[in-house]
């Protein structure tokens, strides 16, 4: 027998397969996809059900003259792109271009030999269905990007702008977010807290004012607050009542793919784009030496929380020998489904558990490890045993000595680990730093009527707080929750949002510019289905129906694409120009002393004296430092930054191509003319030379004591 041809989408995943796969196999790689719609027209056809024209991309011709090389060597060919829509539309997609006759279709959802031998042996037909329902996103989107974009150039003069069908409603959720902080008014409240100690032991602890008697204490104001502290004054404190109970935590799910963007924003501060692009690297294989090249996690796009049973054996076998048979769950228990599932593969989680973050640490570079040991310690307590803990709540009246009538009534709760079970592996990261009763200190023994000691009354003053801009995490989870966008795309949606400069980081958190507000505002009102959160994910369920054979493809497009048609031609009709509004600022303009603001131009945002009326027309760049460029001498130095949000220096100047990663001083090395700059940190700066071949460094002089 001849050769056959595996098509897979990545080099990276050409030495894993190798590592196992026989000289009977020829690997090449697709690089992605390999045709698309054109870029310089629609290429679909709204008049004949929406018929998308197809061309090869110009970055694919080499790859796909590679492939035709090597199909003339073998008698097979496996079409082995990812586990998902999108896999199965490149593999399409490479038949199509290819003009493959017999090719069949196989998916893991882990590069290893099991799983891999095991796709050999079942090979199927590409599923059309899968594809059309891809094609469906693919048309949508093009319909909107390529429809609506020209319509904002028109309307707001600049042509780097873009709409599109689902960052538009994670724009619109940032924006709505930020006004509802905007008109937050804040309510006062008070509280008060009561430091006690049982009379024979020193074990302080804190109870709230709840009630007095049946009538819930509400304080607004410090002078109510006031009152009831002189009422309590000479009080005693008496325990009225002990509950104890027992609580049991389950523990969380395996990750999938929008749980492991959220968990790796909160605990190893990674956007999700590198999240994405770190577990890429750990599906696609790494070299772990003796062992060669291995895939050490399941596919990392996917909405399903569902574990094979071989890998529960496995863990429960692990965890059974590392931590005792108590720690290990049971292996019946089944994880919470998200009822918007497709459900297609497994949940994201090691291909081995026996291969240990540390044991194969010396392997991977500091994100691979850091992001391999997230993925490993909570599918490992996925699989272990509830964690219990005994709560404690005890209510204390204060009361005078022949009180008549009704007393006040405190209230404290606390905690104690009974068995940690998974909580022995992992801590889930939150997004506020409220305290559940799990995480409450322990209460000292107390019994009913039993005597405390008064050690202090605290009474505090609070503010209700407005809800909290979206994170990275927070913004996934939202999306997530009301079914926009899908695991492929989270990801893609915060990183166009951000390019396209709708939204900036402020503090790890979005916030909406002007531009992006002002964008928003005018497609929520002419088109308000496509930046309708229900709509859109109605349209996302639509196109899972595709996905089951449920609903044509084209039916799709046409409950789309009529009403959206006419309400473009309606905005295409209108005149005039969309203003962005201008915004005020704290500079001062450095000819005038009058204020400066924050206009917005056919090239972005710039800085702009309010004395233009009267004859100023100072303009200055966003970032503008001050420190005049030493390489084209009359040059202004401005202040970036990077997607990730990493700071960089560069000259303003048109032509001049100077940049840095390290602040410049504005001056000229001595030795050989090339700009120095500051690097050291904020700890212990220095000037040194720009050129890396100069090594020219300097110490920064303090100011003289008079100066300081």
């Amino acid at each position: 027998m001849g050769k056959s041809l595996i098509i897979v989408e990545s080099p990276a995943k050409i030495k894993t397969l190798k590592n196992f796969l026989g000289s009977d196999f020829t690997i090449e790689a697709s690089m992605g996809h390999v045709r698309d719609l054109p870029k310089k027209e629609l290429g679909v056809d709204t008049e004949k059900d929406f018929k998308p024209t197809y061309t090869a991309l110009t970055t694919r011709k080499t790859v796909l003259t590679k492939l035709k090389q090597a199909l003339a060597d073998c008698e097979k060919v496996y079409l082995a792109t990812d586990p998902d829509r999108e896999g199965e539309a490149i593999a399409w997609h490479l038949q199509e271009a290819l003009k493959l006759k017999g090719a069949q279709r196989i998916e893991f959802n882990e590069i290893t030999q099991t799983a891999v031998t095991h796709a050999m042996e079942n090979p199927r037909a590409i599923d059309m269905d899968r594809v059309d329902a891809q094609q469906a996103r693919r048309v949508l989107d093009r319909l909107v990007g390529y429809k609506l974009s020209p319509l904002l150039w028109k309307k707001l003069g600049r042509n780097t702008l873009s709409a599109g069908r689902v960052q538009t409603v994670a724009v619109k959720l940032i924006v709505d977010r930020e006004r509802d902080i905007r008109n937050f008014v804040p309510q006062e409240h008070w509280s008060i807290t009561a430091q006690l100690t049982p009379l024979d032991a020193d074990h302080p602890f804190d109870a709230d004012l709840r009630s007095k008697g049946k009538e819930k204490i509400e304080l607004l104001s410090q002078n109510a607050t006031e009152d009831v502290i002189k009422e309590l004054n000479g009080a005693k404190y008496f325990v009225k009542s002990v509950t104890k109970r027992q609580t049991k935590r389950q523990p969380p799910a395996p990750f999938i793919t929008s749980t492991l963007q959220q968990e790796a924003a909160r605990k190893l501060n990674f956007n999700a784009r590198h999240t994405m692009r770190v577990a890429q690297s750990l599906y696609e294989g790494a070299d772990l030496g003796k062992e060669g090249s291995v895939g050490l996690i399941t596919y990392m796009r996917t909405d399903s929380t569902r574990i094979a049973d071989e890998a529960k054996a496995a863990a429960h076998k692990f965890i059974t020998e590392k931590y005792g048979k108590e720690f290990a769950g049971s292996m019946a228990k089944k994880a919470r489904q998200n009822a918007r599932a497709q459900d297609a593969h497994e949940a994201i989680r090691p291909t081995d558990v026996n291969r240990t973050p540390d044991s194969i640490a010396k392997f991977l570079d500091s994100d691979q490890k850091k992001l391999y040991e997230l993925i490993w310690n909570r599918f490992v307590a996925s699989q272990m045993a509830d964690a219990i803990f005994d709560l404690t709540s005890v209510d204390i009246e204060a009361r005078h000595e022949g009180q008549k009538g009704d007393a006040y009534l405190f209230r404290a709760s606390g905690s104690v680990p009974k068995f940690l079970g998974w909580r022995k592996v992992y801590q889930e990261g939150k997004d506020t730093a409220d305290v559940s009763e799990e995480e409450l200190p322990p209460l000292p023994v107390l019994t009913a009527e039993q005597l405390l000691t008064l050690l202090k009354l605290f009474p505090g003053q609070h503010f209700t707080e407005p809800p909290p801009r979206f994170t990275e995490a927070t913004l996934v989870k939202t999306l997530e929750q009301n079914g926009v966008g899908r695991p492929s795309t989270y990801a893609t949606i915060l990183e166009t949002i951000r390019e396209r400069k709708y939204v900036v980081m402020e503090r790890k958190a979005f916030k909406p510019t002007m531009l992006g507000e002002t964008v928003n505002d005018y497609l929520a009102e002419k088109f308000p289905n496509v930046v309708d959160v229900k709509f859109t994910a109605e349209l996302e369920d639509e196109l899972d129906k595709v996905e089951l054979a449920k609903l044509k493809w084209s039916k799709v497009l046409q409950h789309f694409y009529g009403p959206f048609a006419e309400k473009l031609e309606e905005a295409s009709q209108e005149k005039g120009f969309i203003k962005i509004p201008d915004q005020e600022t704290d500079k001062v303009c450095p000819d005038c002393s009058r204020p400066m603001i924050i206009k917005h131009g056919k090239f972005g945002e710039f800085y702009a004296c309010t004395g233009y009326a009267d004859g100023c027309k100072t303009t200055r760049p966003i970032g503008a430092t001050g420190i005049a460029c030493a390489v084209c001498d009359g040059g202004e130095i401005i202040e970036r930054k990077t997607k990730r949000g990493r700071v960089y220096w560069k000259c303003h100047t048109k032509g001049c191509e100077f940049i840095s990663w390290d602040k410049p001083t504005g001056a000229v090395c001595p030795i050989c003319g090339k700009p120095t700059v500051i690097t050291g940190g904020k700890s212990n700066p220095s000037i040194k030379c720009s050129s890396e071949e100069c090594g020219y460094t300097a110490a920064i002089e303090a100011p003289p004591e008079s100066e300081a």
